[in-house]
């Protein structure tokens, strides 16, 4: 890790591994040289993660992952980004629709896990992150205690943040509570959208999961309190999962903030606004990217201003913000000259609060 990234909790080295098999009981049978892990996550951000503890050598002895479901226009049963690199590396996959089903848990049980990794996975029963001896800890897409919840790497964006990082905490009764192992941090550059930050973070978590199964079996760590990390006056900012009715853009807030808004739902679950006629239908654009542009001018929020043939720019109170991608109902993305040569009279059209 980089000076730079250096962090309180981050400085701990994890040699000297050899100490940990006292937790298993005396065999005549071979064994791994690491603790039995059971991996949990199900999109592609817990894939990079999976893929570093195997590349350390880590024991894999199991992945559980969310059950396989229809997706897509043709509602085709889709596996999980995690099932499929899991069977590729031909590790077992359990798909419990229930955590709590005593079925599961014998199986789980069976499995022997001396330590359980969770990364963008559910909120797991008590009897599920009390099993392993090692104890059970999970990957959060944040610096926590801030942004806790659902969509951190959303709302940091949304909420102009200049930086984030990852955390790696015993999972607890309550959702991102528990106490801290390590945290790495990370910047945000001014133009970065939730993707970037997405692949950002999920590269460094990766590296932080490996640090922290290392840690663990080493026993060179140690747990922070969530509280013990919030500054006197320094406001906790949730991350609660956004929906729809979340992603629609108001035209009558400040460029910068509806700048944010943009990239920080970007490229999903994609912010959007409508866009009508006076005797037109509404219809529901969604906006990819831009820009915001701060000037003095007389137009009402949510007018459209073509300066040229190539730009698309909206009016908001302190400027505009200058449209680089959309896409209308049922049409694919198009860059905004391919958008301007297909409505020949956009002039006639504005963006409107519903």
């Amino acid at each position: 890790m980089s000076e730079k990234n250096s962090d309180p909790l981050a400085d701990s080295c994890f040699e000297n591994q050899t100490h940990i098999m006292s937790i298993y009981p005396t065999s005549t049978e071979p064994r791994h040289p690491f603790p039995r892990i059971v991996y949990m996550g199900t999109p592609e951000f817990a894939v990079e993660p999976l893929k570093a503890l195997l590349a350390e050598g880590f024991n894999i002895v199991a992945v559980i992952t969310a059950p396989d479901k229809p997706a897509g226009r043709g509602k085709k049963v889709q596996s999980s980004a995690v099932k499929v690199f899991a069977v590729e590396q031909g590790i077992q996959v359990l798909q419990p629709e229930k955590l709590k089903d005593p079925g599961f848990l014998e199986l789980l049980q069976n499995l022997k896990p001396d330590l359980q990794v969770v990364v963008a996975f559910r909120m797991l029963p008590e009897s599920v992150w009390k099993m392993p001896p090692l104890g059970t800890f999970n990957l959060h897409a944040s610096l926590l205690p801030q942004y806790r919840g659902a969509a951190p790497i959303n709302h940091a964006i949304i909420n102009g943040e200049t930086e984030s990082g990852v955390t790696t905490f015993f999972i607890d009764d309550k959702i991102d509570t528990g106490k801290i192992l390590f945290r790495e941090k990370v910047e945000i550059p001014l133009n970065y959208t939730a993707g970037d930050l997405h692949d950002k973070l999920m590269n460094t978590g990766a590296k932080l999961v490996v640090k922290t199964v290392a840690s663990i079996i080493s026993g060179d760590w140690k747990e922070i309190p969530q509280d013990a990390l919030v500054n006197p006056g320094e406001i906790l900012h949730e991350a609660p999962k956004i929906f729809k009715e979340n992603c629609q853009i108001n035209w009558n807030h400040k460029g910068q903030q509806v700048q944010n808004f943009i990239r920080g739902l970007s490229p999903v679950p994609t912010a959007y606004s409508w866009l009508t006629t006076d005797d037109g239908p509404l219809l529901n654009v969604k906006i990819f990217s831009s820009s915001y542009i701060p000037e003095n001018h007389s137009f009402a929020p949510g007018t459209i201003v073509i300066p040229d043939k190539k730009t698309l720019a909206v009016a908001v109170k302190d400027g505009y913000i200058s449209i680089h991608s959309l896409q209308l109902p049922g049409k694919n993305k198009v860059d905004a000259p391919s958008f301007l040569n297909g409505y020949k009279d956009i002039s006639r059209y504005r963006f409107v609060n519903e």
